[in-house]
């Protein structure tokens, strides 16, 4: 699912990536866990494709078999669009949107017709437990609804592949271990690969591998 070599990162002359390796199969929940400032969500948005590594370090990035690097900036964003999925800390949810549209907007991208994308929406809505929340703003919705609502939207286009950085990190422990559950479900139902930043120690526990991250480079 995912192979990448060699990912470095520079911010001036702060080298936050050091030459990170990485294999991912497909249908793994992988956890990323380490101190703050360890590079975690530097990596994740170099996986995801949303921000890019030092060029000149023999830097190399498959996903499903396609090499991103080859991809020009169109193509690039049609294959996030349509393979990655992202759930972040905050849920980024529009707030003059309902549920049901904020779930829609990646697959008004994508080109769906809007009574597909409707539909897709509120079946993973139903899915999620929102039923009752199609017509609701992210201003009436509890934060674990609206981290709901976030996972839908991640998965209107059936991505193969989720980034989820610090996902239940705005959640009371409740919420929180409800998504964590919620993750293990999508799983075995939709075959997805989740790719895991937290600090949470039971949900970076629960996932089939722990990568620990220490000053720029992975050493488990």
């Amino acid at each position: 699912m995912i192979k990448a070599k060699n990912i470095h990162k520079y911010y001036n002359d702060l080298h936050v990536l050091k030459g990170v390796d990485l294999h991912i199969k497909k249908g793994e929940v992988v956890s990323i866990v380490g101190a703050s400032g360890a590079g975690k969500t530097t990596l994740l948005q170099i996986l995801g494709t949303l921000d890019f590594p030092a060029s000149n370090e023999g830097f190399e990035l498959l996903i499903n078999n396609i090499d991103v690097k080859s991809l020009n900036d169109k193509k690039l964003a049609k294959f996030r669009n349509e393979h990655i999925g992202f759930i972040f800390q905050f849920h980024q949810l529009l707030p003059e949107f309902t549920a049901v549209e904020n779930v829609c907007l990646p697959a008004f991208i994508k080109g769906t017709k809007k009574a597909d994308a409707e539909k897709r929406a509120m079946e993973l809505l139903d899915f999620l437990g929102l039923s009752h929340r199609y017509d609701h703003k992210p201003n009436e919705l509890s934060g674990g609804e609206q981290q709901r609502v976030a996972v839908a939207r991640a998965l209107i286009n059936d991505p193969d592949l989720i980034f989820a950085d610090e996902p239940s990190g705005n959640l009371d422990s409740e919420s929180a271990e409800m998504l964590h559950s919620l993750f293990f479900k999508l799983r075995d139902e939709f075959g997805q690969t989740f790719v895991i930043v937290t600090h949470n120690k039971e949900l970076a526990n629960l996932a089939d591998r722990k990568l620990v991250m220490v000053d720029g480079n992975i050493v488990v």
